[in-house]
């Protein structure tokens, strides 16, 4: 199967050469039919020669497909950030908090931000002002809207 991230199938990077299945050694095909020998390895040593330059074409492709993935995925993502003083809520299956089942609240909270420690990690405390003994990430918190009249 040819890998749609490089437009190469893993055989032919390794070997240099497509894999002929024993299905098509058995039920001739113009592939297997029309086969000269003496032309048939100087291919492959010809291919064993350029296989360094597949593989870098390979890799450049690859290189190519992720940065394009990449860059729609970056293009989707919305950026969030807390400041102390936001309220969060904090999602049930990072603590463990509560065991309420499949019918168990998804998220518990709400809780203050004390503190910021860069790269999506924060210091919490709950309504009773107790600060909570771990650091929480930004992948498990979210934000707690609240109707101010």
């Amino acid at each position: 199967m040819i890998k749609s991230s490089n437009g190469e199938t893993p055989f032919s990077l390794t070997y240099g050469t497509e894999a002929v299945i024993p299905a098509e050694i058995g039920m001739p095909t113009l592939r297997t039919a029309e086969v000269d020998l003496t032309k048939n390895d100087e291919a492959l040593e010809i291919n064993l020669d350029l296989i360094e330059e597949k593989r870098e074409q390979a890799a450049i492709q690859e290189a190519k497909s992720k940065a394009k993935m990449e860059k729609y995925y970056n293009s989707k993502v919305r950026s969030t950030s807390f400041r102390p003083g936001d309220m969060v809520y904090r999602s049930n299956d990072a603590s463990h908090a509560k065991d309420g089942g499949k019918l168990g609240p998804k998220w518990e909270g709400p809780y203050e931000v004390t503190e910021s420690l860069g790269k999506g990690a924060y210091k919490l405390k709950d309504h009773k002002g107790n600060e909570l003994p771990r650091t929480w990430n930004i992948c498990n918190l979210k934000k707690c809207y609240t109707h101010e009249v």
